[in-house]
């Protein structure tokens, strides 16, 4: 009787739904969401929130259990049995457990995640009559987690990452902008009117604190200028290295070609505000907006709602004396780098940059070939035999890299671009690794010279042996404020600063029958 009873639980436990599991219950919760209010297209329904999930599996569990729970025969044996009631002791305890979980995770979810995961059991249920959404991860729809019915991504509840829809990436002000950085490109006479009109503009009509480079209202064209002394008293000055303005700058407004934006982003090595570049100097891939409707696109700035490109950087560190000059390149199998230097800075951090182009790394005056090798992270993927290599952003990748016969990347590609430069090799070909990596370069044991690095062209030093370069994506972006929109600004560079794919046009023939390709 005893095992006929035995027989008849365990078939009845088969038709119970499994409790979800811990990591199903981070993933659930901690996966990324997005609203209707945030643009995106219609397409699958998103599933119920786990407290809806928890809810209907344990009404579903009581459903099934209220036949046997009738039974006084059964409970009986329940309470006898001192394994079941150390198994009902155990399910209360993981029970409570799972709800202090759930807890936690309702207290430290984002802001606005609340209400969507609230409002996604009631939008399950009328899942078939609805219109489906489609989160964009993005130009693309946002990749599922769940491969197959037993297949997933190892939820990592510690790093949550929301990427935003280009189309969506707006500008908005908490406050009015009030302090404006205007940078222009030095050297350059003919934007001494242009940069006085702007700073007219800005400080009479738009009432803002303007700040400028000592060197810039230093400038002996502006001293002479008696009108535009008044003005000049009125501008705040600093000097490169010596004064910290990343906290006071609302806007940046650069007047000059492709290199100002460039130095722009070397003044903010943390967070940069929004970077409103005119073209006023020789190329101006990087600066969309015609100076000569200034007064308007300012205001519309200003006033907000304007299309940003988030520019990635590099976060870029150069470690001296990491690796032991002695017998310091030796790899374990499958090229990894030793255990205790694979993760161990024991050398002296001397330099740390954000980079907005391209870390370039050559072989100096030397008239060897450079020998670097290429890691990623920590495993050796190969040696560089050549002038260099070039570390680029999708950004850079229109800059040297395109020379070097690199591909383009759009600059909102989430990516990092190895290209070499004149490789002694027939079948190196540059390679684009995702943005998350780190990338580490040393000099090889074989290296016959020393080698060169620079950043976006500027504090050139010299790598030796022991030395290395690490490289990976920084998390301050560069937000360049677009003329009319992130895709068409793009487009619109490359036709009129590089001509990408202009050429004659084909002339339509004059009679078609008069071709011989063409049929009876």
């Amino acid at each position: 009787m005893w095992v006929r009873w035995r027989n008849t639980r365990t078939q009845s436990r088969r038709h119970f739904p499994p409790r979800p599991s811990r990591i199903q219950v981070m993933e659930t919760i901690m996966a990324p969401r997005f609203s209707r209010d945030s643009g995106m297209e219609n397409s699958v329904a998103d599933p119920p929130s786990l407290p809806d999930r928890v809810a209907g599996q344990t009404a579903a569990t009581s459903g099934q259990l209220s036949d046997s729970a009738r039974s006084s025969r059964r409970r009986g044996h329940l309470d006898k049995s001192p394994r079941r009631r150390r198994k009902a002791t155990g399910s209360r305890r993981r029970r409570a457990g799972d709800g202090q979980l759930l807890s936690e995770i309702e207290r430290r979810r984002l802001p606005g995640q609340r209400e969507h995961l609230e409002a996604s059991g009631s939008a399950s249920d009328t899942a078939e009559s609805s219109p489906k959404r489609r989160a964009h991860f993005l130009h693309g729809p946002y990749p599922a987690t769940h491969f197959g019915p037993k297949a997933c991504i190892l939820p990592n509840p510690t790093s949550v990452m929301h990427i935003q829809d280009p189309a969506s990436q707006r500008l908005t002000w908490n406050k009015p902008p009030a302090n404006v950085l205007v940078i222009r490109k030095i050297r350059d006479e003919s934007l001494v009117e242009p940069f006085k009109e702007l700073c007219r503009f800005l400080v009479e009509e738009k009432q803002m604190m303007v700040y400028v480079e000592r060197r810039v209202a230093d400038d002996a064209t502006l001293s002479k200028d008696e009108a535009f002394g008044s003005i000049r008293n009125q501008l705040c000055t600093f000097r490169e290295g010596f004064d910290d303005i990343s906290e006071c700058i609302d806007l940046i407004i650069c007047l000059g070609g492709d290199g100002t934006l460039l130095y722009a982003s070397s003044l903010f090595q943390g967070s940069v505000p929004p970077v409103m570049a005119f073209h006023l100097g020789s190329l101006g891939f990087l600066t969309p907006f015609k100076f000569e409707s200034y007064k308007t696109e300012v205001a519309k700035v200003f006033e907000g709602n304007a299309a940003i490109t988030l520019r990635s950087r590099l976060k870029v560190k150069v470690v001296k004396d990491m690796l032991q000059r002695t017998g310091q390149q030796q790899q374990e199998h499958n090229g990894l780098l030793p255990h205790g230097h694979a993760n161990n800075e024991a050398g002296k951090v001397t330099l740390q940059l954000q980079v907005l182009n391209e870390v370039v790394v050559d072989r100096g005056p030397s008239s060897y070939l450079s020998n670097v090798d290429l890691y990623l992270d920590g495993r050796l993927i190969t040696s560089v035999q050549g002038d260099g290599v070039i570390v680029s952003t999708p950004t850079g990748s229109t800059a040297y890299a395109a020379a070097a016969g690199a591909s383009m990347i759009h600059p909102n590609v989430p990516a990092i671009m190895v290209t070499p430069i004149c490789p002694h090799s027939l079948s190196f070909r540059p390679i684009v690794v995702p943005a998350g990596v780190e990338l580490m370069i040393t000099l090889s044991p074989d290296a016959r010279n020393t080698a060169w690095v620079s950043f976006d062209g500027r504090k050139r030093q010299e790598i030796q042996h022991g030395d290395c370069i690490k490289i990976t994506t920084s998390c301050y972006p560069v937000p360049s404020i677009c003329c009319h929109d992130l895709v068409y600004d793009w487009f619109e560079s490359l036709a009129q600063c590089l001509h990408w794919n202009v050429r004659k046009r084909q002339e339509r023939l004059a009679d078609v029958s008069d071709s011989s390709d063409t049929e009876n």
